[in-house]
């Protein structure tokens, strides 16, 4: 939409999100059978159980657990900002979303998936210093720095994300008040701006680049040490057990950066609000699904906690 004309408008003080289909049918197909029975409560059990044995089993309190319990939170949080609404929003007519419930439901999306991009640059050098350094991984991720690492992850998240929400949410919206997607996400709302959002898309670039490119280059590069270090190991049981303790966190950082990066890094005259929708619930709500099953079937000190909480491990130390 354009500018001209627009201050003759009221502003919209509520959104209408339409969500994945105006079929009733579908809706309660995709309420029962796929989202709510399996993909949220299987998330929030999953990575709730994740954290709790992270915290109560001492021999999981190390920096690449805790990074790990980090992640299984923002992922939690993440799902919970949208998910829980689009579930309502299926069985129930009324679609609507206040102005300022929509901001700040943005605000907390955005400030929750950039935090993440940077916990998982965090996450690779973790195992950078595991893998190349052994002997002094405990000097170098010193709880301290992991401290650090995250505060300063949440900080750019909070930052970054409220430069993004004032840029959107700070162009008119005078109607119409439907948004094609099923949370308020910055590309598909800006659709309905009376205004040029050509700058929107510039900054949306230039920050996409920094806090997408920028951690995944330093994921990068900590992985092509990671396998320079991994190479020379003689056993090639070594080099299995190496292998495979960074083989989960490539997968979760493919899985959620690369959906982001099409999103937020594209301009949004290319965008499909069909293909938008699925990439979100792609890496909003797919990902953090994934996540509990990726890192726990191929962890066996997170198996040994989980059937020592059971009562069915060892207890012994």
């Amino acid at each position: 939409m354009h500018s001209r004309g627009w201050r003759n408008h009221s502003f919209v003080t509520e959104f209408i999100l339409l969500g994945f289909s105006r079929n009733p049918k579908t809706n309660w197909i995709l309420f029962f059978l796929f989202l709510f029975l399996f993909l949220y409560l299987f998330t929030v059990l999953g990575n709730g159980l994740i954290v709790t044995l992270i915290r109560i089993d001492a021999r999981l309190h190390t920096p690449m657990y805790f990074f790990l319990s980090i992640l299984s939170l923002l992922d939690l949080s993440y799902a919970t900002t949208t998910v829980p609404q689009m579930l309502v929003h299926l069985v129930s007519k009324n679609k609507a979303i206040s102005y300022t419930g929509c901001v700040i439901q943005m605000y907390i999306f955005l400030t929750l998936g950039i935090t993440e991009t940077w916990i998982f640059a965090a996450m690779a050098y973790d195992r950078y210093v595991a893998i190349c350094y052994p002997l002094h991984y405990g000097v170098k991720m010193s709880q301290t720095l992991c401290i650090a690492l995250v505060t300063s992850s949440a900080l750019c998240g909070l930052i970054c994300a409220l430069v993004y929400t004032v840029f959107a949410m700070t162009l008119p919206y005078c109607g119409p008040n439907e948004i094609n997607h099923f949370f308020c996400e910055i590309p598909a709302v800006l659709k309905l701006a009376c205004a040029d959002t050509s700058l929107n898309d510039q900054v949306d670039f230039i920050l996409g680049f920094i806090l997408l490119l920028i951690p995944l280059s330093l994921i990068l590069a900590s992985y092509v040490r990671i396998f320079i270090a991994i190479l020379r190991i003689r056993s090639t049981q070594g080099r299995m057990k190496a292998f495979s303790t960074c083989a989960s966190h490539i997968t979760v950082v493919t899985m959620f950066c690369v959906p982001c990066m099409v999103m937020y890094m594209r301009p949004g005259s290319e965008a499909s609000p069909e293909d938008d929708k699925k990439l979100a619930l792609f890496y909003n709500v797919i990902s953090a699904f994934l996540n509990p099953i990726i890192y726990s079937l191929r962890n066996k000190d997170v198996k040994r906690a989980f059937l020592k909480l059971i009562g069915r491990g060892e207890d012994t130390q």
